[in-house]
């Protein structure tokens, strides 16, 4: 594979190759020109800009996409699509600029960097060589093994049959992928942690505290959904050096029974660095859960609310209690553990009925097919208890909402 970085993107792209690739009317363009062209001001001189989008400007990544727009199809189309009967098209990912190119032939992929790079050069961008560079995701390849990717380390480990991988035919790879957060990145976290620390030596505990939560949660949740366990053990054990330091610069004259004491106190039980109002959030705090990709042919737009309830525990057209069943249950019904399908009929049910003792407490709430719950009031008691009270002020369990399972096309040609 292809490990490909542009060197200087945003401050080299060729002015009139991107406003030649503008499919717009002119006066945006004019107005687009205007900004490529207006300068910079740097201690109150001005400079000229012949080349290359200002970088942190709101158009700036818009315009840069612009640029590179193209790419990946004048990849593509250069491979015939079967060789063989082996798919033959190099597999290209690109996000902003940074490229990786994917192919089982090292002679494709040394004929993908040639035609990048003359690709390029029309834009006025080339590749950077300290950051460019052919390797193998299994096998060392001119020294390099795996590679990085927006923070993550992406390799794969030769593994036994029953942890093998699995091709598109069943048939086992005999390695597994496995991704975690890459070297860099984690030097990265451990400079920006220990940043905070030196930044906030004089000030309370819990002022530090607050800032290294923001910082440590949003990290972790970016990696949450690689192998990324043993990095958070690994940021844990740094974290707790640095603060340990921290408590002896500003206590040199205490012992560390009385530091650990005052700010991480074992007599509780436990070390968690805290004070009387807030705590520590760790690393290993953040639950792992793998990312599902998203289905080819589904849309937040395609009125099809079941699935997207059941992957995100939200919809605008389902209500909240309905959407919290359908998350909690994995969108199988209760009763007969099935999925819920586009244009089921749905019904909240009592766990425990209403009118024997039950409650409207979630945990006594399940989502179940229309059929599904006829069948189990049938024999939960519930109809036993109605029959036998002649007092019309007895409180009975009334049919929940019922919600169909028709997606947004359906409904309307329907309607």
């Amino acid at each position: 594979m292809l490990d490909a970085d542009i060197e200087k993107c945003f401050d080299r792209i060729s002015h009139t190759a991107l406003l030649a690739k503008l499919q717009t009317f002119p006066f945006l363009r004019r107005v687009i020109k205007g900004w490529l062209k207006a300068g910079v001001i740097e201690n109150g001189a001005w400079f000229p800009t012949e080349e290359g989008t200002p970088q942190g400007g709101v158009c700036s990544p818009l315009l840069a996409n612009i640029a590179l727009h193209g790419l990946e199809q004048a990849i593509t189309s250069a491979f015939p699509a079967l060789v063989q009967k082996e798919r033959w098209k190099p597999t290209v990912v690109r996000y902003a600029d940074d490229l990786v190119v994917l192919h089982s032939d090292k002679a494709v992929i040394e004929q993908v960097q040639q035609l990048v790079s003359t690709w390029l050069a029309g834009m006025g961008l080339a590749l950077k060589p300290s950051k460019t560079c052919i390797t193998h995701t299994l096998t060392p390849c001119e020294n390099h093994l795996g590679f990085d990717f927006l923070g993550f380390h992406i390799q794969q480990f030769p593994v036994g049959k029953t942890h093998s991988g699995k091709g598109r035919d069943g048939r086992r790879l005999g390695f597994k992928t496995i991704i975690t957060p890459s070297e860099q990145a984690m030097k990265r976290h451990q400079e920006a942690l220990k940043e905070q620390i030196k930044a906030h030596v004089a000030l309370p505990q819990k002022v530090l505290i607050k800032h290294l939560n923001a910082h440590i949660r949003g990290w972790s949740n970016y990696y949450s959904s690689v192998c990324a366990k043993r990095c958070f053990t690994r940021m844990d054990t740094y974290l707790f050096q640095m603060l340990w330091q921290w408590s002896n610069q500003r206590h040199p004259n205490k012992s560390a029974k009385w530091r650990a004491k005052t700010y991480w106190h074992p007599e509780q039980g436990k070390w968690q660095f805290a004070s009387k109002d807030c705590s520590l959030r760790l690393h290993r705090m953040t639950p792992i859960k793998r990312h599902v990709k998203v289905q080819g042919t589904k849309s937040p737009f395609d009125g099809n609310w079941i699935y997207w309830t059941k992957r995100q525990g939200n919809h605008p057209e389902t209500p909240p209690k309905m959407a919290y069943l359908l998350k909690s249950q994995k969108g199988t019904c209760a009763q007969c553990g099935l999925y819920f399908k586009d244009g089921d009929q749905l019904e909240i049910d009592h766990r425990i009925p209403v009118s024997i003792g039950g409650t409207d407490l979630y945990i006594n709430l399940q989502l179940l097919h229309r059929h599904c719950h006829d069948l189990k009031t049938a024999t939960d008691g519930s109809v036993a208890t109605r029959r036998g009270t002649d007092d019309n002020s007895q409180t009975v369990e009334e049919p929940d909402e019922v919600r169909s399972l028709t997606s947004g096309f359906e409904a309307e040609r329907r309607g």
